[in-house]
Order: structure tokens, then C-alpha cells, then sequence
């Protein structure tokens, strides 16, 4: 898929592009061989680019930082999401995102400026994650999850169609009516995004490769442009989210003094053995379900009904460190990364993939006991 247009006095080709599909890497060398435009824009942001500029980027990793930072559950997903983009690939014969390296590629070579027009992938999945319910955040990670361990049934063929826009467009609005808060910032705001930055482009003559389900949005947004500096900040956590994130703990622990004052210690104690208890054994079992070290399963059980009462912290970051401390990723577990995030044995065996589960799903656990534990000690009162 190909539109030209021109604005302002400068000509603009957008090249719509599925990221695995043979046809759309012949179509990028093509067009960019024969302009020899002054600048080539890419769907990329900078982490991305480095990504495929160096392929042992892994090894830089510091998953004790990545825990610290409270940043696994965003590196899970952009791993998971690598997984089915690449299991996809390999059906095809199509490394994910080749037509971005061969633009990238015949850009240097004709001497064109490159342009990374994406937004950083860390703030739309934070813009993202920020605006879904915490149920929403339940389905959509199962989803995508789920979706890693199944081996996609799509032909060559079917790849091609989706550049026509049809099924595109559909599988968007789908996703609309489940999730519309992720439509609009995995579409809606990168169209905008993408537009400004082809629009900055320096020269006469642009070629700007996206995926195919951008282009109608680009195009508006090139025509009308407007400010995108609100899209490049992470939303500050809304008044409820505070509210929530305070208001539970303080008001379990008054339930629990109000049962020792008011009541007698029995009841007290009582109520803090269900906290710990559903907090403890749910976490703890999220951490053996994603192949924790049982000392890490031990902690897990320790930390969550303490870290549940505590909204500075949280059970899985020091689950996490646990088993990072236990066991230290090796060379060959960055090593492996690619291949290991594709499978559900890989996901367990790798000592990086292993730590994340381990925060996302003792963070799960106890999130869940929490909600279970409310109504086990207000029972009591």
C-alpha cells in the first residue's frame, strides 16, 4: 500500500507495510532505491532502533533494576507481544520488523536522513496500562498471554489482505469495543504522533515506512496537524487510583484495631490469620506457578500480607529479587531470550523471563487475595 501526497511544497510517500510480509520489504527497497528521498521516517522510537541495530542488545539488560523500577510487568508485555510477532515470522519465513531494518538499510546507502517518528514504546505501554481498569488489565494480559503459546494460523496470503485496510480496520474496531482506551493510544495517538514527525522531516522529498493500519490516520493528522507535547508524558495516577491506593490498606488496618478495641484480641487475631493467609498463599502460589525457587515462594507468602497493607511496595519486587539473588541470569539466558519467550518451557527455563513471572504473577496473587481477604475479616465484625 502506497499513497503520495503533497504539502506545504514538500512530497510525501507513505509506504503501508504488514511487519511480516515479504511483499512489503520488496516494496520498501523499491521506492526507496528510485526517489532517493532526503529523508526516510520509520515506524521505530529509539529503544526499538537500537534493538535491531544491535542484535545482543539483551545482554545490557539489569533485571534487578528493571524489578527495582517496577518496570516487569511492561517489559513482560513487550516480550510477549515479540513472541507472537515473532512466531508469526517464522511460520512466514519473515523476520518481524524486516522491512524496517531494509528501509533503515537502503536509507543509509542512498545517503537519506533517517527519522524514528515513533513515540517511545515504554510511554504508550504506560499510557496504556495507566487508563485500564484493574480488571481491564487482567483480560488484556491473559489475552495477549494466552496468545504467545498458540501457533498462528495465517497464511502469506492473509498477511498481504490485512495491508487492504478491510481487516485491519475490523480487528481495530473489535478491539474498540472491548478495550477502547487501547485503540486510542495504540492507534489513535501514534497516528498523531507518527504525523508530526513525518511532517518535521528536513528535504523536499519524504518517504516514511509505517504499519498499513496507520496510513488513514497519518494522513488526517498531516493535514490537520496539531501539539503533541500531552502525548510524549505519562499521565499522573487519577484521584480515584490514589484514593484506592491509600484507602485500602488504612481502612483493613482500622477494620483489624476496630476488632481489637472494639471486640476483643480473639477477633483480632483472627482477622489478621485470613489476611495472612489469603494474601500469603495466593502469592505464594503465583511465585511457584511461574517456577520460582521455594525460598522465593516463601517470601512471596511472608511479603504479601505485609506489602498488600503497604501501597509504597509491592509483594513481587521482593519475590523478584529473591529469585534474582537466588539465581543470577547467566550469559546464556540473554543469549537465549529470543527463542526462549515463544514457548511456555522457555518462558519457566530462563532465568530472565522466570524473574518477571515471578513479580507479575506474586503481584497477581496477592492482589486477588486482598480482594478476598476484605470480606473474610469484615465477616468477623
Amino acid at each position: 500500500m502506497k499513497k503520495e501526497i503533497t504539502l506545504a511544497g514538500k512530497n510525501y510517500i507513505l509506504i503501508g507495510t504488514a511487519h511480516i510480509s515479504k511483499d512489503s520489504i520488496e516494496e520498501v527497497s523499491e521506492v526507496i532505491s528510485d526517489i532517493r528521498p532526503d529523508a526516510v521516517c520509520v515506524e521505530l522510537c529509539a529503544g526499538r532502533y537500537e534493538s535491531i541495530r544491535n542484535a545482543d542488545h539483551w545482554k545490557s539488560m539489569d533485571i534487578v533494576k528493571v524489578v527495582k523500577e517496577g518496570k516487569a510487568p511492561m517489559l513482560m508485555m513487550n516480550l510477549i507481544l515479540s513472541a507472537f510477532q515473532k512466531k508469526m515470522g517464522d511460520k512466514l519465513g519473515v523476520k518481524p520488523g524486516a522491512e524496517m531494518v531494509k528501509a533503515i538499510q537502503i536509507a543509509e546507502e542512498t545517503g537519506s536522513e533517517i527519522v524514528l517518528a515513533d513515540r517511545d514504546i515504554t510511554i504508550t505501554f504506560k499510557r496504556a496500562w495507566g487508563i485500564l481498569s484493574f480488571w481491564e488489565k487482567i483480560k488484556l494480559f491473559g489475552q495477549i498471554f494466552v496468545s504467545v503459546f498458540e501457533t498462528p494460523d495465517i497464511s502469506e496470503d492473509e498477511v498481504e489482505s490485512l495491508k487492504e485496510g478491510d481487516m485491519l480496520t475490523e480487528a481495530i474496531d473489535m478491539m474498540a469495543k472491548e478495550l477502547p482506551g487501547i485503540k486510542s493510544v495504540l492507534i489513535d495517538e501514534r497516528d498523531r504522533f507518527q504525523a508530526a514527525k513525518i511532517l518535521e522531516a528536513k528535504g523536499e522529498s519524504i518517504v516514511a515506512v509505517v504499519g498499513a493500519g496507520h496510513i488513514p490516520g497519518i494522513i488526517h493528522h498531516m493535514e490537520n496537524p496539531g501539539d503533541i507535547s500531552e502525548l510524549e508524558t505519562t499521565p499522573p495516577p487519577g484521584k480515584t487510583g490514589k484514593i484506592l491506593k491509600w484507602g485500602i490498606p488504612l481502612g483493613i488496618l482500622a477494620i483489624i484495631a476496630y476488632g481489637f478495641f472494639g471486640m476483643n484480641t480473639d477477633v483480632s487475631l483472627e482477622m489478621l490469620k485470613r489476611w495472612v493467609l489469603a494474601n500469603g498463599i495466593l502469592s505464594a502460589l503465583g511465585a511457584l506457578l511461574a517456577g520460582g525457587h521455594l525460598l522465593t515462594v516463601l517470601v512471596a507468602f511472608v511479603a504479601a500480607p505485609i506489602t498488600s497493607l503497604n501501597p509504597t511496595i509491592a509483594a513481587g519486587w521482593v519475590s523478584g529479587l529473591t529469585e534474582a539473588w537466588i539465581r543470577k541470569p547467566k550469559v546464556e539466558d540473554f543469549e537465549n531470550l529470543p527463542v526462549d519467550i515463544t514457548s511456555v518451557r522457555g518462558f519457566r527455563k530462563n532465568e530472565i523471563t522466570r524473574i518477571l513471572l515471578v513479580v507479575v504473577l506474586s503481584n497477581l496473587g496477592s492482589t486477588i487475595g486482598t480482594f478476598i481477604g476484605i470480606p473474610l475479616i469484615t465477616s468477623l465484625l
